[in-house]
C-alpha cells in the first residue's frame, strides 16, 4: 500500500528568545494545520481521522496533549481527535512515521501529524518535597536535557549532558575541532546559499506576530543562519573547558518552530483531490548507549535499510540531522560517506537552521520531500540522533 505526502509546510525557525518568543507553543502548533487546510481547500476537514504532534517538552503551554489543543485551536472540527508523541528530537518524525503506519494497516486514510517546540517557552519546574513541611526545592529547567534523575539510570548508564555525548563521541572516533567548524561553516554557507535562493520556498509559511502597537510583523525567513568565517570559529571556546571541542558555533541551536504535513492513502487522495507529493516507504528506530546517543542514527538507517532492502548508494538526498558537529562526522564516516558528500544537507542542517526538538523530524521529512519534488529526484533518507540513546531513520520516494 502506497502511503503519500500530499502537502508539507513549516514555520521559520526562531531564535532563543527570538521572534517566535511571544507566539504560545499551543498556538504555534496550530499555525501549520490551519495553513494546511488553507491550501488544501478540497479537504473535508470532518474527514481527517486523527492529528499527531511530536513534542519533547510538554512541560509548559504544550502541555494536556498539545496535538489536540492545536488542532481545535487551528479550527478543525472538536470531533476530529488528536494526541502528542515523544521520542524526544525525533518527535516530529515519530509522529510521520505512526501516521504512516496507520495507514498502512488500514485504521485511517487521512492524518496531519507534525510536530512543535518552543524552547524559548519552556518553563522552569519545582519538584515536591519528599515529606512533609519539606524545606527542599529543586527547580529545573525544561529547555533541554536531563532532570528528576534516575538515581539507578544515572549508576547503570550515566547521565552524560547532550554536549558531553558529542565529547564522548569526538574522542571514540578521533574527530578534530578543525574538521567540526569546518562542518559547520560549510553548513551555514548552504544554508545562506538557500535563503539567497528561495530553496526553502516551498515548505515555508509565514508568521504574523502581533504588537502591542501598529501592524503585525511577518515573520518568514529562518533567523537562526549565521555565516562566520572559519579563522573566527577558532576562537570560540569550547563548552566543556579547554580540553573540549564542542562549541556554540558547532552545535545545533536552542529554537522554536512547527511543522505539519498531510499524510493519506491512495483512496483519500482521490477522494479529496490531493497531489502526492512522495510516498513513505518505511520507518525503524533503535537503540545505543545513552552516553554516545549521537551514533543512533547509524543503526537506525542500517535497519531501515535491511528492512527496505535498498542501499545508500539509491538515495538522491540525506537529511541527517545535525545536533553537532562532531555527532553528524561520527554518523557520516561510520556509515562510509564522505564528510562533505553533496547528497547531505544540501540546504543546510541544525548547526545553521537550529533544532526546535519535537519539530525537527517533521522539518527533515518537509524539507526532503519538497527536494525530491523541486530537483525531481527519487529517494530521500532522513535520520537523526535522540536524546537517552535512540536513532531514528525514515525513507521517501518522489511520487
Amino acid at each position: 500500500m502506497k502511503i503519500y505526502i500530499c502537502d508539507a509546510v513549516r514555520t521559520p525557525i526562531g531564535k532563543f528568545g527570538g521572534s517566535l518568543a511571544t507566539v504560545r507553543t499551543d498556538d504555534l502548533a496550530a499555525l501549520p494545520i490551519k495553513t494546511l487546510m488553507g491550501r488544501n481547500p478540497g479537504i473535508d476537514p470532518e474527514a481527517i481521522d486523527d492529528v499527531i504532534l511530536g513534542c519533547a517538552n510538554q512541560a509548559g503551554e504544550d502541555n494536556r496533549n498539545v496535538a489536540r489543543m492545536a488542532l481545535l485551536l487551528a479550527g478543525l472540527p472538536d470531533k476530529i481527535p488528536g494526541f502528542t508523541v515523544n521520542r524526544l528530537c525525533a518527535s516530529g518524525m515519530e509522529a510521520v512515521g505512526t501516521a504512516a503506519r496507520m495507514i498502512r494497516s488500514g485504521e485511517a486514510d487521512l492524518i496531519i501529524a507534525g510536530g512543535v517546540e518552543s524552547m524559548t517557552r519552556a518553563p522552569f519546574v519545582m519538584a515536591k518535597g519528599e515529606s512533609a513541611f519539606s524545606r527542599k526545592t529543586e527547580i529545573y529547567d525544561t529547555t533541554i536535557g536531563w532532570r528528576f534523575v534516575n538515581k539507578k539510570l544515572a549508576k547503570q548508564y550515566g547521565v552524560d549532558s547532550m554536549i558531553e555525548t558529542a565529547e564522548n563521541l569526538v574522542r571514540e572516533y578521533t574527530i578534530s575541532r578543525e574538521d567540526q567548524d569546518l562542518f559547520a561553516y560549510k553548513s551555514q554557507q548552504k544554508a545562506a546559499r538557500a535563503q539567497k535562493e528561495g530553496l526553502f520556498k516551498s515548505e515555508l509559511m509565514p508568521v504574523e506576530i502581533p504588537q502591542r502597537k501598529g501592524d503585525p510583523v511577518i515573520f518568514d525567513q529562518d533567523e537562526h543562519p549565521r555565516l562566520t568565517p572559519p579563522e573566527k570559529l577558532a576562537t570560540l571556546k569550547p563548552v566543556t573547558g579547554p580540553d573540549g571541542t564542542v562549541t556554540a558555533a558547532n552545535a545545533s541551536g536552542v529554537n522554536d518552530g512547527s511543522a505539519a504535513l498531510i499524510i493519506a492513502s491512495e483512496k483519500a487522495v482521490e477522494k479529496h483531490g490531493l497531489k502526492p507529493l512522495a510516498s513513505i516507504l518505511g520507518m525503524q528506530a533503535a537503540g545505543v548507549p545513552p552516553r554516545v546517543m549521537g551514533i543512533g542514527p547509524v543503526p537506525a538507517i542500517q535497519k531501515l535499510l535491511k528492512m527496505l532492502t535498498l542501499q545508500l548508494k539509491e538515495f538522491d538526498i540525506i537529511e541527517l540531522n545535525e545536533a553537532f558537529a562532531a555527532q553528524a562526522l561520527a554518523c557520516i564516516r561510520e556509515l562510509g560517506l564522505n564528510d562533505f558528500e553533496a547528497r547531505i544537507n544540501p540546504l543546510g542542517g541544525a548547526i545553521a537552521l537550529g533544532h526546535p526538538l519535537g519539530m525537527s523530524g517533521t522539518r527533515l521529512v518537509a524539507t526532503a520531500t519538497h527536494q525530491l519534488v523541486d530537483n525531481q529526484m527519487d529517494k530521500a533518507l532522513c535520520s537523526m540522533c535522540v536524546g537517552v540513546g535512540q536513532g531514528v531513520a525514515i525513507a521517501l520516494e518522489r511520487v
